[in-house]
């Protein structure tokens, strides 16, 4: 089996997408939504990273999309400007196969060509999956917010990782 491609996302992937965003909503505390946004969303989304020139990308298995990553800036505010928040995700069927990983390298190298200095990674319920795929790309940990969320009846934490960007 060829390991997946690494592409651009396009509005054509929103709903492959959304299915595995609402995969990790429902079933994860990596993020803290609790309700999934349909793929109307996710086309919205799309097209308004693509415009400011921020990378969105999917990990594509012959023609099915199997996981994807992208950045925004970190706030809006001027002054967060060359900073980033990354936000990856990978098909269930596909975690434990590189796919994470593949991803966060293209994303990485994406942020860098943009001009981005730092990428922020915000970990809900500081989930172990996602920290490890963080530390395993050169992240770490910068700070914990404690019992600010609650999901599944748990009172959860968030943690914040970093990348310098220019030390690479």
């Amino acid at each position: 089996m060829q390991p997946p491609a690494i592409r651009p996302a396009s509005p054509a992937d929103a709903e492959a997408i959304a299915a595995i965003y609402a995969h990790h909503v429902r079933t994860g505390t990596a993020s803290f939504d609790v309700d999934p946004p349909p793929a109307e969303f996710w086309k919205e989304k799309i097209g308004a990273i693509a415009s400011r020139g921020w990378p969105f990308l999917v990990a594509a298995a012959e023609d099915t999309v199997v996981g994807y990553a992208y950045v925004s800036q970190f706030r809006d505010r001027p002054a967060y400007a060359r900073t980033c928040e990354d936000s990856i995700y990978v098909d269930g069927g596909w975690t434990g196969k590189g796919v994470g990983s593949a991803l966060m390298s293209a994303l990485v190298d994406a942020a860098r060509d943009y001009g981005f200095e730092q990428i922020i990674a915000v970990i809900g319920g500081a989930e172990p999956a996602s920290v490890a795929l963080h530390a395993k790309a050169g992240f770490v940990e910068a700070g914990r917010m404690r019992k600010v969320g609650r999901k599944f009846g748990r009172v959860l934490d968030t943690l914040y990782m970093q990348r310098d960007l220019t030390a690479d």
